[in-house]
């Protein structure tokens, strides 16, 4: 078995955009960072950059089960004493609709700086516009 290294210049990277009205977040974040990483495509190498890049429109239109609208809960703190600050999903979708999806595929990408390259790939936005048109993305069905 070889190491497999393939230059940036020999592999296409397209742009797919997903719709996220309905969808439910775990599986739309683990979707999503297959595609991040590029696990689709048959020359993936886990330490290159090879996936595609991803918009996800209608971000705050996502679903949940179980309750987790007022059970998830999101943490922050400001580090200084008792700066801990804590919100549940339903009131960080009325403060920041994207934050939840970003951080599920966040959580889903690799803890170093390739995972933090990968997450420049995507592109998110709570509306059903985006202003990546001339990129020409192909739909991508979940």
């Amino acid at each position: 078995m070889k190491t497999i290294f393939v230059k940036q210049d020999q592999y296409d990277r397209k742009w797919f955009v997903i719709d996220a009205e309905g969808k439910n977040l775990g599986r739309l974040a683990a979707k999503v960072a297959y595609v991040l990483r590029g696990k689709h495509k048959p020359i993936y190498a886990p330490h290159q950059e090879c996936g595609d890049f991803v918009i996800v429109i209608n971000a705050d239109k996502f679903s949940v089960t179980g309750g987790k609208e007022n059970k998830k809960k999101y943490y922050y703190h400001s580090r200084h004493p008792g700066g801990l600050r804590t919100f549940t999903l339903k009131a960080m979708l009325e403060r920041r609709p994207i934050y939840p999806i970003e951080q599920a595929i966040r959580g889903m990408l690799p803890k170093n700086r390739l995972g933090r390259k990968l997450f420049t790939n995507l592109k998110v936005y709570a509306g059903a516009d985006h202003p990546h048109i001339a990129q020409q993305p192909a739909p991508l069905e979940i």
